[in-house]
């Protein structure tokens, strides 16, 4: 018998039967990878479903956002209104005094007040206020049975859809000189006591306000995240003899750590935006000394004392420290590893 008709076993005509070849060779996989960058025409027409969806986001943005930039001219013009019915006219019309008005905001100790009001309460906010989601999150990812984790989510983030009037008539009801912890304080013999016009107090009750209302809603964020973890993850600590704590330091909070770090930036750069409407209701109550912030100090000059020129002026001084602010801590984590709001 000649070579070429002794049968070969199946072990071998299976390795020897299967020749690899090359991606995208004429008889091998015909799959086809691109050997370089796509045309900016291929990848427009490619998405082009995704830019029409996008669109309408896009012109609110720059509708909302972006033209509004140019009217901080306004910071340096004694700016007049009155002087026609158009703005635009107004803007070309009004005196061009440089940086005068900068001058007067920096020389203005009512200013620096606000700065150092807006400060305090952002530190507060970021030690008190931020944990306390990622704390509700952790502890609703443990319960076990969902309708008690769905019940609990819709008790927390209720609140959020609440007014500020409403949050705030909710406290004074609680809290003020005639509510029910003062009430019964004065039943069982104490003098009442009303922290909402507290000035010495004012800062913490912001705090506490802002929690009850937006904690609940901040936890959506970290559950997301949360819910992309594997649970093989888990199941592979519990082998090893983690404990629930265990698992919890070298499992769950890794996998939050990028969110974390986007959400902290954020929230450095929102730094001297501490809650407009939320102050503005209270200022009357505790005086311009504990409640003035910088949003509420550009408001006071602009519209009550219409000198827009000096409130335009302090409001672009705020812009420009929130804009080094976000670049600022984005650098940060970048040095930490973390992407931030934007890769390097």
């Amino acid at each position: 018998m000649s070579h070429s008709t002794v049968p070969r076993s199946g072990t071998e005509a299976d390795t020897t039967g299967k020749t690899p070849v090359a991606s995208g060779g004429a008889t091998g996989s015909r799959e086809k990878r691109p050997s370089g960058k796509v045309s900016l025409r291929l990848r427009f027409r490619r998405d082009r479903v995704l830019l029409l969806m996008t669109l309408p986001a896009v012109l609110l943005v720059l509708l909302f956002n972006y033209v509004p930039i140019l009217g901080n001219i306004v910071a340096f013009q004694d700016y007049d209104p009155y002087i026609s019915d158009n703005g635009i006219v107004s803007m070309l019309h009004s005196p061009w005094v440089g940086i005068e008005n900068f001058q007067r905001v920096f020389a203005d100790s009512a200013f620096w007040s606000a700065v150092q009001n807006t400060l305090v309460l952002f530190f507060l906010q970021l030690v008190l206020y931020f944990p306390i989601p990622i704390v509700l999150a952790l502890l609703i990812n443990s319960v076990v049975r969902p309708r008690v984790r769905a019940l609990s989510q819709a008790i927390l983030y209720l609140p959020h859809f609440f007014s500020w009037v409403l949050v705030i008539a909710v406290f004074q009801q609680l809290f003020g000189g005639a509510g029910i912890l003062s009430q019964l304080l004065r039943q069982h013999g104490y003098d009442g006591l009303d922290i909402m016009t507290d000035p010495n107090t004012f800062k913490f009750l912001i705090t506490a306000e802002s929690v009850w209302k937006d904690a609940g809603w901040g936890i959506i964020v970290f559950l997301a995240a949360l819910s992309s973890v594997s649970p093989d993850l888990y199941e592979a600590a519990a082998m090893d003899g983690a404990g629930r704590w265990r698992r919890m330091w070298h499992v769950t909070l890794p996998a939050l750590r990028p969110v974390i770090a986007l959400l902290l930036v954020l929230r450095v750069g929102d730094a001297l935006t501490v809650g407009f409407e939320q102050i503005l209701l209270q200022r009357d109550a505790v005086g311009p000394g504990a409640a003035e912030v910088l949003d509420t100090f550009v408001w006071w000059n602009g519209v009550r004392n219409q000198d827009f020129g000096y409130a335009a002026a302090a409001g672009l001084i705020k812009g420009v420290v929130s804009l080094g602010l976000v670049l600022a801590a984005n650098k940060v984590a970048h040095l930490m590893g973390e992407q931030g709001v934007y890769k390097k």
